[in-house]
C-alpha cells in the first residue's frame, strides 16, 4: 500500500504524521510525502523516510497511485491553508478512490460542529491508529 501525506504551509502536521507512522508501518507500506510548497516537503522528508514531491501538478499526478491519503482536513477544501490548496488539488483528493484519513483542524472559514474537542497530539494519535488499522485490513483483503 502507498500512503500519501499531504501538507502545506510549514509542513508541521505532515512531518508529525510522517514521524509517527514511519516507525510503525508494516512491511510493504510506503510513505509519499506531498507538500504544497518546498518547505512543507522538506520538513516531512526530515521527519521520515519516504519519497517527496512538491506542488500542485506533482501531487495531482501521484494521487492516482495511492491507496490511502492523509493530512489536515483542509486538503479537501479549495483555497484552504491560506490559499495553498487549489481547487484542482482539493478536487483530486476528494475524487480519489483512495481511503482518506483527515485530521479535523478547522480552517478560518470552516467550522466543524459536533466533533469532540481534542488537542493536536490526540488527533494525530487517532489518525495514526486508524491508518494502521487500514493497513491491517489491506493485508487481510490480499489474503482472501
Amino acid at each position: 500500500m502507498k500512503i500519501a501525506i499531504i501538507d502545506g504551509l510549514g509542513g508541521g502536521l505532515g512531518s508529525q504524521l510522517a514521524k509517527r507512522l514511519s516507525a510503525r508501518l508494516p512491511a510493504g507500506v510506503s510513505l509519499f510525502l506531498m507538500g504544497t510548497n518546498g518547505i512543507a516537503t522538506q520538513k516531512m522528508l526530515e521527519s521520515s523516510s519516504g519519497l517527496g514531491v512538491t506542488g500542485e501538478k506533482a501531487i495531482i499526478y501521484n494521487l492516482e497511485k495511492m491507496g490511502l491519503i492523509t493530512g489536515p482536513m483542509g486538503i479537501i477544501i479549495p483555497h484552504a491553508m491560506r490559499g495553498e490548496i487549489t481547487p484542482e488539488m482539493a478536487t483530486a483528493v476528494a475524487a480519489s478512490p483512495a481511503r482518506k484519513i483527515l485530521v479535523p483542524l478547522e480552517q478560518p472559514h470552516v467550522f466543524l460542529v459536533g466533533r469532540q474537542t481534542s488537542n493536536l497530539a490526540g488527533l494525530l494519535d487517532q489518525a495514526v491508529e486508524t491508518i494502521l488499522q487500514c493497513c491491517g485490513e489491506e493485508d487481510e483483503d490480499e489474503q482472501i
